[in-house]
């Protein structure tokens, strides 16, 4: 019997440090992983909480969520209470957590410091032990919008065209610019427009393009980094413009020219060139949104600083092929196959002559891009930029600070282009807009610089 005790007790004794070192081990493993994705150092009145938590398994024991501030703690989230939802599945081991927290939706918040409290632990060894995680973020709570008075007069824009506006906007952090419908123009410090009497105004080009109705609302806008924002009215008016429609036929000699040679340059776009019709579908459709898209990104690479002080200069003895906004309805074989619209002008003079830039500026592209063949884009400063397009030669590279009527390459028939010509248009904010303004004396003057004057600056 003494022998079958000692037994037992070595048993029980070797069970228990096994179960010991087991809790041991299983204490030391790691909690949940937490990230904090939003907000960043500042709450406002609509802040949202983007949370992701991660476990093996996506196993959880509990998440919560918390913002604490002056003693007092929020609730903002708990796995316990899936009914408020803000929960979604990622992935088999990852949870998203999507909850408001700004003073919309925690009434009690404050203007001043807080801190947001994240909390996640997850079951081990079978679920009798769990191990937990903690994330902290500092955050600053602002809660009055920002201040945004527009100081311009007399704001007319063409439809399809281009204007101005001289703000003032405060406090110093805020974002802000011009909405025009659901596209939004960012302003910059006037002072690099030469405008140096006041650090809280801002200046803006924005554009209503020719697809947007005439009465689109055009308000400017200010947005601080807790995401509070404030809108103001911009009293303007809109003079119509008729825009031209042609009928463009198609063959296969030209789409066997252009088909292939675009597909080429273009390998990731899975273009196809044994069916010559179906690749110029795809070139005419799919391949211009993405070109226009990657033109509309190179608006970020613009200087916060007007690089142009007179009007822009045209193709010298040009003649006009094509205009701005021209509707085009394509024809294959006296059936029509597609409709596009043509947002530039197309100028021609005779083959391979030396195309100029326009105006000074720093070339931010200088290579194919599809449907433009060899194309360049010059920055101009403040979200304006200058596009040339069916280049046969490219004379510059990116970075390059050219003069205005400096040559930066040669006309060509490179791209989707039918014969050699120079492919031009304008740009603001990305938007593509007609040159018209851009070539008068008489709209730079008035829409442009007695705005600048007026506030104080001269150029």
């Amino acid at each position: 019997m003494r022998a079958f005790l000692k037994l037992v007790v070595s048993v029980v004794l070797v069970a228990a440090a096994i179960y010991g070192g087991a809790w041991l081990v299983a204490g030391r493993l790691t909690g949940p992983a937490i990230e904090i994705r939003q907000p960043g150092s500042y709450v406002g009145q609509t802040s949202m909480l983007e949370l992701m938590v991660e476990a093996p398994g996506g196993q959880f024991s509990s998440v919560d969520v918390t913002v604490e501030q002056g003693g007092k703690s929020f609730p903002v989230f708990s796995l316990d209470r899936p009914e408020e939802g803000g929960l979604k599945q990622d992935t088999a081991e990852r949870i998203y957590v999507m909850r408001p927290v700004g003073k919309r939706a925690i009434a009690d918040l404050q203007e001043g410091p807080a801190t947001i409290v994240a909390q996640a632990s997850r079951p081990v060894l079978f679920g009798i032990r769990h191990v937990a995680s903690r994330l902290t973020r500092d955050v600053t709570v602002r809660l009055q919008p920002p201040s945004i008075a527009v100081l311009s007069t007399f704001h007319y824009v063409n439809h399809g065209g281009s204007e101005f506006v001289v703000y003032r906007a405060t406090p110093e952090d805020v974002e802000s610019g011009v909405r025009v419908g659901n596209i939004d123009y960012p302003g910059f410090p006037a002072a690099g427009a030469g405008i140096t009497s006041d650090k809280a105004l801002r200046v803006a080009f924005f554009a209503l393009l020719y697809d947007q109705d005439l009465n689109t609302d055009i308000q400017v806008y200010a947005r601080d980094p807790a995401g509070n924002e404030r809108l103001a009215p911009l009293d303007h008016r809109v003079f119509p413009k008729d825009y031209s429609k042609s009928r463009i036929e198609l063959d296969d000699r030209f789409i066997n020219r252009v088909v292939p040679a675009i597909a080429a340059g273009s390998p990731d776009r899975q273009i196809p060139t044994d069916d010559g019709l179906a690749g110029f579908l795809k070139i005419n459709g799919d391949l211009r949104r993405l070109n226009n898209q990657f033109i509309a990104e190179l608006a970020k690479k613009t200087s916060p600083e007007m690089l142009f002080t007179g009007v822009f200069q045209q193709l010298g003895n040009s003649q006009v092929e094509a205009g701005f906004a021209d509707a085009r309805t394509y024809v294959y074989k006296g059936k029509e196959v597609d409709r596009q619209v043509h947002l530039g002008f197309d100028l021609a003079v005779t083959a391979n002559i030396p195309v100029v830039a326009a105006q000074q500026g720093v070339v931010v592209h200088a290579a194919d891009l599809g449907i433009y063949g060899n194309c360049i884009v010059i920055d101009h400063g403040l979200g304006v930029q200058s596009l040339y397009g069916h280049l046969s030669s490219i004379g510059v590279n990116v970075g390059d600070k050219v003069e205005k009527g400096a040559e930066v390459g040669r006309s060509g028939m490179t791209g989707l282009a039918g014969g050699d010509h120079l492919h031009f248009t304008m740009l603001v904010g990305g938007q593509q807009v007609t040159p018209v303004d851009w070539w008068s004396p008489q709209w730079l003057e008035d829409r442009v610089n007695r705005k600048i004057a007026a506030a104080g600056g001269g150029r």
